[in-house]
């Protein structure tokens, strides 16, 4: 489940944006600038990287956002991933191109629903070492990165307690390469209403918040607390609390820990909202030749049941309908 680090096209593409003003009349010659969006993990089953171009003419360069041209390149580009492992050149991915139709309205002020990947179905190694190369015609963009390897998630141990009175915590341990981890916990739960004989899935998501580590040799230990009392505030506010005879039926709750890698984690910072005066926004990218990140990440995930005592403060301190589910 890809709930943190997507690929970051969204906000950071508006990079060719320098203007303040969206009317641009005096602009410089123009200059290829190649950007590149893309984040490797292991254990999935294709690999996508967003590489297009920044673009500058005359008029409203929120209207020629609109226009597929302005951002992609013609045709495909020769776009490989090199990689290295125990100083051992490993076979080069040639990437190939695809349109997909996923991209939403308001998902960034440029075209849609289509968008135009780099892919590939190529197994990616935890232990090697992956440059990113697009050649053009005088220069070669490229962009390094390691894999954020498997961790561990300690705590909980067995169960998800959301009876307690006291601030308890989800606590793993770091991963290996990655720099900037985020927690999130999905409550699935079951609707059976009224004249229906389909029962309903659905589910409560809760970002419970981000923690980094000091390094990036995956010895630390880190934790983020919750309280009981946040669960059952948040479920209220995601379910039908006013329907009536609306039989509900509690489900694992699933801890997802996601890890990026440390140039991912400096370019989320410096891209963060400022609350700063300074009107020059610093930048950072890690892709030499052109411009934007290319780094990895690593999603952990581990299902619990609730314990006892949470199931049945569920059922008979709140009326929305739980019941205890009996499995013959």
């Amino acid at each position: 489940m890809r709930i943190f680090f997507r690929i970051l096209i969204g906000v950071v593409l508006a990079f060719p944006f320098i203007s303040c003003n969206t009317d641009v009349d005096n602009y410089a010659d123009y200059k290829d600038i190649t950007i590149v969006y893309g984040l490797l993990e292991t254990n999935t089953d294709t690999t996508f990287i967003k590489i297009t171009k920044a673009f500058l003419g005359p008029g409203n360069s929120l209207v020629m956002a609109l226009n597929p041209d302005s951002s992609n390149y013609a045709g495909k580009l020769d776009a490989r991933l090199t990689s290295v492992k125990n100083s051992i050149d490993l076979p080069e991915i040639i990437l190939d191109t695809i349109t997909k139709k996923n991209k939403l309205a308001g998902d960034s002020i440029f075209y849609f629903p289509q968008q135009k990947l780099y892919y590939t179905t190529a197994t990616i190694d935890p232990a090697a070492t992956y440059t990113l190369k697009v050649n053009r015609n005088v220069h070669v963009v490229e962009a390094s990165t390691k894999l954020v390897q498997d961790f561990t998630i300690l705590q909980p141990t067995n169960r998800f307690n959301f009876a307690a009175t006291a601030a308890t915590s989800v606590k793993w341990r770091a991963a290996l390469n990655g720099k900037r981890h985020e927690v999130i916990i999905v409550f699935n739960y079951e609707e059976l209403w009224p004249g229906s004989a389909d029962t309903l899935r659905k589910t409560m998501v809760w970002n419970m918040g981000t923690k980094s580590s000091q390094g990036l040799d995956g010895t630390d230990e880190l934790e983020v607390f919750y309280t009981g009392e946040d669960f059952y505030t948040r479920l209220a506010s995601v379910i039908d609390v006013n329907a009536l005879n609306v039989r509900r039926f509690a489900g694992n709750v699933d801890v997802f820990i996601s890890s990026g890698g440390g140039d991912l984690s400096t370019y989320i910072e410096v891209n963060a909202p400022s609350n700063s005066i300074v009107q020059e926004v610093p930048q950072f990218s890690n892709v030499a030749n052109g411009f934007g990140i290319f780094s990895s990440r690593k999603t952990m995930k581990r299902s619990y049941k609730m314990t006892v005592q949470s199931e049945i403060k569920l059922v008979e301190n709140y009326p929305w309908g739980f019941e205890i589910k009996l499995i013959p």
